[in-house]
């Protein structure tokens, strides 16, 4: 599992508690987060090369592109070009959402290279379902969760303005389009209100997780793991930075971290 920073780390937290015999090894690539901003081929080629060396390196049986921005931009190239199962975040979070909603005016935040990627509104139209989708890119959300200020005064009077068309549009439904976004949920829900429901694909794609692992069809990743499950977090940047937000966001299973370095 990677993602650009800590936000992988709700789908890390969703999958440790679905599937706790499994291994985990999750890799935050803070020398070069965030991704939202870069142009999607730079984020299509930081992709490849983090997939290939958890595949090579780690041995992993299956591959979870815990970064909706990676997702948007490198899922086909990495299902084409890997052996083993790729799982993304953007279709579990698109049906989780299309289900929640009950005017059928449904929302989506990400980052604007996930957003201007196109990648949920197409994503969206595929279910076809009778929706109203309102899509909107919220640049500075992601650096307030990797500071570690998720209810500071700030973010809440960034979030009241990127907000604001969502909520004149009536939506019922908002999908938090990048995984860094549920640390936000509560600063999220007060400025949206409690009567939207705020979806995460961070359960969702557990759960499909779970399906592959134990699905009928052969598969290499068929099958439960044996005893309990080992987790392995490595960094490509700061690891105590890692170590010490990484513990407050995920919780005691992330232990010492691992430095990477890209050449």
């Amino acid at each position: 599992m990677f993602d650009s920073g800590f936000g992988g780390l709700t789908v890390a937290r969703a999958v440790i508690d679905l599937l706790p015999d499994e291994d985990l090894v999750y890799l935050g690539d803070t020398a070069r987060y965030p991704y939202g901003p870069r142009p999607l081929d730079e984020v299509r080629g930081f992709a490849r090369q983090i997939a290939r060396f958890l595949v090579e390196r780690h041995g992993v049986k299956s591959l979870v592109v815990a970064c909706n921005t990676a997702s948007a931009a490198a899922l086909d190239e990495l299902r084409a070009e890997l052996e083993v199962p790729v799982l993304g975040v953007i279709e579990p979070g698109v049906r989780a959402l299309v289900s929640a909603t009950r005017n059928g005016r449904v929302g989506i935040i990400g980052t604007v290279g996930t957003i201007g990627s196109g990648a949920y509104q197409r994503a969206v139209a595929a279910t076809g379902a009778d929706v109203e989708l309102r899509c909107a890119a919220c640049p500075g959300f992601v650096e307030f969760v990797e500071r570690g200020e998720t209810g500071s005064d700030q973010v809440h009077i960034l979030a009241e303005r990127l907000l604001a068309p969502l909520c004149e549009a009536g939506v019922d439904a908002l999908l938090l389009g990048c995984t860094h976004y549920p640390f936000l949920a509560r600063t999220i829900s007060d400025v949206v209100g409690r009567e939207v429901v705020l979806v995460s694909s961070a359960d969702e794609t557990a759960f499909e997780l779970r399906s592959l692992i134990a699905g009928p069809a052969p598969s290499p990743v068929r099958g439960p793991a044996a005893g309990t499950g080992r987790h392995v977090f490595l960094s490509s940047g700061d690891v105590g930075w890692f170590e010490s937000l990484g513990r407050q966001l995920l919780g005691p299973e992330l232990g010492r971290v691992e430095q990477v370095s890209w050449t």
